[in-house]
Parts: structure tokens; C-alpha cells; sequence
């Protein structure tokens, strides 16, 4: 019988020290303009008062993550003044000093550690394989090896620079809290994480319904349905006073200040537009790769006059305000409906039969995804928060691997736009290649004779990245477009990405609605 997790204390400490490693030969990579935001950040938590911190507009990245995220970076400020002090100045726009780089790097480093506790705790709770002898081949050890070196989280935090790994170690450790049915810390842990950053309020539905149809219920009729009278007010009054708590202690002091209004339009900035800079293979993808094909075409059989196109449709497309050339144009409030009509039948799902800890991981994944195709203005690094949480349910199901492979593969590339300068192509290619060489194999002999985890189509597509990649890295820079149409390359990556999301996004679904109950504990 292969060794139980608790007794894994060689392969684990190895796997996390080796990925730590290569975070250190990556410091001086290429960084993006969000080390400048967090350096800003760092200056304006450590030189102005409180009060200030949400009005301070000296530089562009103005403070726009929720006020425990800046006591945070207040915190890494008393750190940082021992390195360079010029970094914590507000006017030192673009500062970028040696000393300013190593801490900057380190921080993202040091505190992965919470990152990497949640993925021990995470493999804590996997069904371990008996048939196997080969720790290898492990579910444990393949999924910290699928967290630990996932490719997403290296490119985004450790060369294009974000604190994404600490965030999402809360988050692991708020799903391994209830997959241990620890529900009242899992709880308190998320609720911290939204005063981190918002972004997680992707996944708040299925927390919601989850607790409240699993914890705050606290019994199952025979058949499975709901048993009104087992309803419990303590257990209510206490997960609401906790959260409750959680979000005095973070919004309080704005409050106090009468600041809440100006907190909240930092937090929700819907000026910025439907996409962002660079498109997320979402829904809005589609539909905006859809509005070029047919102004071209307009344009080409005189049907448009090219005069009155938007500017930035025929010639930027890398811009944040974008106004459709041919289709309607897409407002905040009907992002909001598509979001709201994708979630709605994830989280009625799990409420009408609840299938335990699984389901309500099953239905965060969804409604991290539902948010993520339909959502305004999503950033492609938000496919992490339905990539990572779903290694989890990989290593467990070869259903689940299929979609995993599917979605980690087409997610993972889409984020290769973020790192556009020669010097790091081949990092990302290598790092690329091995993770999803790595993924495939584990997974492949994880459910070895139980037939091939991709079908042909699934696996035609996927190994059409390839050729995506080749045209735009090499083929495109070739032909006399380059100067004309800019947007090509971005456009064919995020439209050819966004198939593969949306097809994974519908297999989850389908599992999530269609999967018998779970026939292990209710919680």
C-alpha cells in the first residue's frame, strides 16, 4: 500500500523547495506594468495616511483592491524600506531599482508559502489510489505537482509579476477547510479572500448556497430533499456574524471616514470598458472577433463606409473602450444578465441535491467559469480561479481529467500574450510544454485502462495551438499586415482560446447538472 500524504514528508518539501528555485532563477525576468501598480501601492500604504490611501491618484494605478489587500501592502512596505527607500516615495513614477526588482520578486516568493500550505492541505483530502505502489503515481503527488508547478501561476506572478499564489492559497485552503467539513473556517478564509481581492466573488454563489443548504441545514429527507425543520439559527447567526465581522474589520475604518462610496468606484471601475487590454478567451471573444470579420467584409463589399467605423475596430484592437463596428454593442447590465443566467442553474443545482464537499467544488468551478465567459471587462488571468480548484477534481474522476486537460491547455496558452518580448519566448514555450507534457502522462497512466482521456476532435484541436503559435510568433511578422492590422495575432489566439474554454465550460457544466449524487458524507 502506498504511503498515506502524512507520511509523504520527502517528496513534498522537495516539490515545493524545487519549484521555489526556479521563482528565484525568474527574478530578473521581464516584468509588466503591474510591478509599477503594486510598487505604487507599496508608497502610497506606507507614506500617506488611511485616509488618503483611496484617493491618492499622483500615478494611473490608483489603489483598486479591497482595503485588506492594502494593509497588506502596508505590511510589505515596512519590509521594503530596508531594501530602498526610493521605492516608497508616491512621485517615483516607473521606479525600478535593483533593490526594488529583488524585493519585489522575494515578496511574491516568501509569500507563496501560504500557497503552498493550501496545496498540502489540499492533497490531505484526495482519495488515494491503493492499487498503486508507485508514490509517483500517487493522486496526491500528482496534484501537487499540478499546483505547485502549475504554468499559469509561474508566468503571471513570477515573470509578469502579481501576488496571485497567496491569494489562491487562501482560497485552496478555504476548499480543503470544506472538503475536511471545517466549514466554519473555510468559510471565515473566504471571507477574508474577497477582502483581499474581489475578483473571488466569481466563486461567492456557490460558497452561499453551499453553506447555506449544507451547513445551516442540517438533514436530508430519504429522497434527498430538503428538510425544512432541520433548519439551524445558530449555525446561521454564527457564519453571519463571522463574515459579518470579517468585513466590518476590512470596510469599518472607510466607513467611519464616510469614504465607502469612494472605496466602492475604485473597486468596480465599469468605465474601463467590455474587454480588457488583451481579450480573455471568453464569450465576448467570439462575439468581438465575430463584429471584425463582418466590418471587414462591410468594408470590402462597400456595404460599410470605413469612415464611420469606430477607430480603435479596424486598427488598435488592443484598447480597453471598444465600440462594435457592426453588432450591438455590449453594456455592463447585460453582462451582468448573461453572468447571472449562467450561475443560476450551477447554484439551484447543488441546492435542489447536494452531492457533498465535491459538489460544491464542482459548482465553484462553473461559476468561476460562468463569470469568466460573461463577465465585463475579465482579465485572462482569471482562468486560474476555475483552473486551479479543478486539479483538485482531475486526480479524482477521468472525467474530470478530460476537462482539465482540456481547459488547463487552451487556458494556459491564452495567457501567452502576457509575456510578448523575445527574451522570454522560449521560457514560456519550455515551461509550457513540460507542464502539459507532465499533465497528460500523470493523468493518462492515473486512469491507464480505462481508454484514452481525449477524443480525436479534442486532441485535433488542441494540437492546433501549435499552428496558432507558429502563426503568430513566426508567419504573421512575415507578411505586410503587421503594421496595418496589430490586432491579428491577439485576435486569432484569444478567438481560437476561447473555443476550447467555452467547450470545456459546457462539459462541466453537464457534469455538474447530470452527475449522480455523491454517495459519500453529505458535507
Amino acid at each position: 500500500m502506498a504511503a498515506p500524504m502524512d507520511e509523504s514528508g520527502s517528496w513534498f518539501p522537495a516539490l515545493a523547495l524545487g519549484v521555489s528555485f526556479l521563482k528565484c532563477l525568474l527574478i530578473n525576468a521581464y516584468h509588466s506594468t503591474d510591478f509599477e501598480v503594486h510598487r505604487n501601492w507599496l508608497a502610497i500604504t506606507h507614506s500617506l495616511p488611511v485616509s488618503k490611501w483611496y484617493y491618492e491618484n499622483t500615478s494611473e494605478w490608483t489603489l483598486d483592491y479591497p482595503p485588506l489587500f492594502a494593509w497588506f501592502e502596508c505590511g510589505l512596505s515596512h519590509v521594503a524600506q530596508h531594501f530602498d527607500k526610493e521605492m516608497l516615495v508616491v512621485q517615483n513614477l516607473a521606479y525600478a531599482s535593483s533593490a526594488t526588482v529583488l524585493f519585489q520578486r522575494l515578496s511574491v516568493i516568501v509569500t507563496d508559502i501560504v500557497f503552498i500550505y493550501a496545496v498540502r492541505e489540499c492533497c490531505r483530502t484526495v482519495r488515494q489510489n491503493r492499487s498503486s505502489r508507485d508514490v509517483l503515481g500517487q493522486p496526491s503527488f500528482i496534484l501537487a505537482a499540478l499546483l505547485l508547478w502549475n504554468f499559469g501561476l509561474l508566468v503571471v506572478d513570477h515573470i509578469h509579476f502579481q501576488y496571485n499564489g497567496f491569494l489562491f492559497g487562501v482560497l485552496l485552503l478555504s476548499i480543503a477547510r470544506h472538503l475536511q467539513a471545517r466549514h466554519l473556517e473555510g468559510a471565515l478564509l473566504f471571507a477574508v479572500l474577497l477582502n483581499l481581492k474581489h475578483i473571488y466573488l466569481y466563486v461567492a454563489p456557490a460558497y452561499g448556497i453551499y453553506l447555506l443548504r449544507s451547513f445551516c441545514f442540517t438533514q436530508d429527507n430519504t429522497d434527498g430533499s430538503l428538510r425544512w425543520s432541520s433548519f439551524s439559527p445558530v449555525r446561521l447567526v454564527a457564519l453571519g456574524s463571522m463574515v459579518v465581522s470579517v468585513f466590518a474589520l476590512s470596510f469599518g475604518p472607510f466607513i467611519a471616514m464616510g469614504q465607502l462610496p469612494q472605496v466602492l468606484s475604485r473597486l468596480f471601475p465599469f468605465k474601463r470598458g467590455l474587454c480588457h487590454a488583451y481579450w480573455a478567451p471568453n464569450i465576448w471573444a467570439l462575439y468581438n472577433g465575430l463584429d471584425k470579420v463582418l466590418s471587414v467584409l462591410g468594408v470590402r463589399f462597400k456595404l460599410l463606409d470605413v469612415k464611420k467605423l469606430p477607430e480603435a475596430s479596424m486598427t488598435g484592437g488592443l484598447v480597453q473602450e471598444f465600440q462594435h463596428s457592426v453588432l450591438p454593442s455590449i453594456s455592463p447590465s447585460i453582462t451582468l444578465i448573461c453572468t447571472l443566467a449562467s450561475v443560476l442553474p450551477a447554484v439551484v443545482s447543488i441546492w435542489r441535491r447536494p452531492r457533498g464537499a465535491r459538489g460544491f467544488l464542482r459548482c465553484l468551478v462553473v461559476c468561476a467559469l460562468s463569470t469568466f465567459m460573461f463577465g465585463w471587462h475579465v482579465h485572462e488571468k482569471a482562468i486560474l480561479i476555475a483552473i486551479l480548484p479543478l486539479s483538485i477534481l482531475a486526480v479524482e474522476s477521468r472525467e474530470d481529467a478530460r476537462i482539465f486537460l482540456m481547459l488547463a491547455t487552451t487556458g494556459h496558452y491564452s495567457l501567452f500574450p502576457l509575456l510578448f518580448t523575445p527574451a522570454e519566448l522560449p521560457v514560456k514555450l519550455l515551461l509550457m510544454l513540460l507542464f502539459t507534457l507532465y499533465s497528460f502522462s500523470s493523468l493518462r497512466t492515473l486512469f491507464s485502462g480505462q481508454g484514452p482521456l481525449l477524443h480525436l476532435l479534442e486532441a485535433s484541436y488542441l494540437l492546433g495551438l501549435v499552428a496558432v503559435e507558429i502563426i503568430c510568433e513566426i508567419l504573421y511578422h512575415l507578411l505586410p499586415w503587421q503594421q496595418t492590422l496589430p490586432f491579428v495575432p491577439l485576435l486569432v489566439t484569444s478567438v481560437y482560446c476561447s473555443v476550447g474554454v467555452a467547450y470545456s465550460f459546457l462539459l462541466l457544466y453537464l457534469s455538474l447538472l447530470w452527475r449522480p449524487a455523491d454517495k459519500h458524507k453529505r458535507l
